[in-house]
């Protein structure tokens, strides 16, 4: 359900967040609102995980105080309306990178599924032997297309992500990419949690400045790992069980039982307090 907020107007919604612009246009700004809602494999999902969206704002705002020193990013203010405070931001808008910016520093999830097939990652030749979860002998930059609506997102190579920005964009988003990911891998490292993989979005700011966007560094976008065994602290275990459910991927996706909504809550708690050492 959408918000009825004072002073912003509904402007679209996509598969976890709300957009809404200012009613009286005085100022370029927008206002983000994460729901409770989840998706997996492009679709959301009909069953919500409670309190998600104030979790996955405030670790976002920790990653992106932590990461600034790296690159800018779109957080204008904390300021918003109290029904949706903690959940909610005011940004400058951003012109986004029609792409999708994934670092992998192990081979999980569709790079795995690829090399498999042709021991690549994106078109990237990777050693033989690997297995699911071995770490990758240097992290590499892997794009992907962001899907319209209904439809699925695609992994590219790293040419037809030149193709898609242009040869001089692509080089400035892969060494963004990697440089985000080192610093929050070590980062999270020391904090008993392995940062196997994450997905980051780039925009260009009114003044023309290359900013960070949407979120950084959630277990939405990003799998966090228990160094030893690789227990999952992030939305891996929504997609296993949908795996596992005898859904077709094809049809509207199954409620989630109770219990696997208590568990999800739970990964995401636990990721967000391992990491900013703070309770939720």
């Amino acid at each position: 359900m959408i918000p009825e907020l004072t002073g912003w107007k509904h402007l679209r919604s996509g598969k976890v967040r709300d957009l809404f612009t200012r009613s009286n246009d005085d100022k370029d700004e927008l206002l983000i609102v994460a729901s409770d809602r989840i998706s997996a494999f492009d679709y959301i999902l009909p069953t919500p995980i409670p309190n998600k969206g104030k979790l996955l704002t405030q670790l976002s705002l920790f990653w992106f105080d932590l990461l600034k020193e790296v690159v800018p990013n779109h957080i204008v203010s904390t300021d918003v309306p109290p029904q949706v405070a903690g959940r909610a931001v005011i940004v400058k808008p951003l012109i986004m990178f029609p792409v999708e910016c994934v670092a992998r520093g192990y081979l999980a999830g569709s790079g795995w599924v690829e090399y498999q097939k042709s021991q690549t990652v994106c078109g990237i030749k990777l050693p033989a032997g690997l297995s699911d979860g071995s770490k990758l002998p240097q992290p590499i930059f892997t794009p992907a297309t962001k899907a319209e609506d209904g439809e699925h997102d695609e992994n590219i190579t790293y040419e037809k992500c030149e193709e898609i920005i242009g040869e001089q964009a692509a080089q400035i988003l892969k060494k963004l990419t990697l440089a985000l990911y080192s610093k929050a891998h070590d980062f999270a490292a020391t904090k008993g949690i392995i940062l196997a993989d994450t997905k980051f979005e780039f925009g260009i700011d009114p003044s023309g400045m290359i900013c960070l966007g949407d979120e950084a560094l959630t277990p939405d976008s990003s799998r966090f790992w228990e160094p030893d065994t690789h227990y999952s602290y992030d939305k891996q275990f929504v997609r296993d069980w949908l795996l596992n459910s005898g859904w077709d991927r094809n049809s509207n996706p199954p409620p989630l039982p109770d219990d696997v909504v208590a568990k999800t809550q739970e990964r995401y708690t636990s990721a967000f307090e391992l990491i900013t050492g703070r309770k939720f």
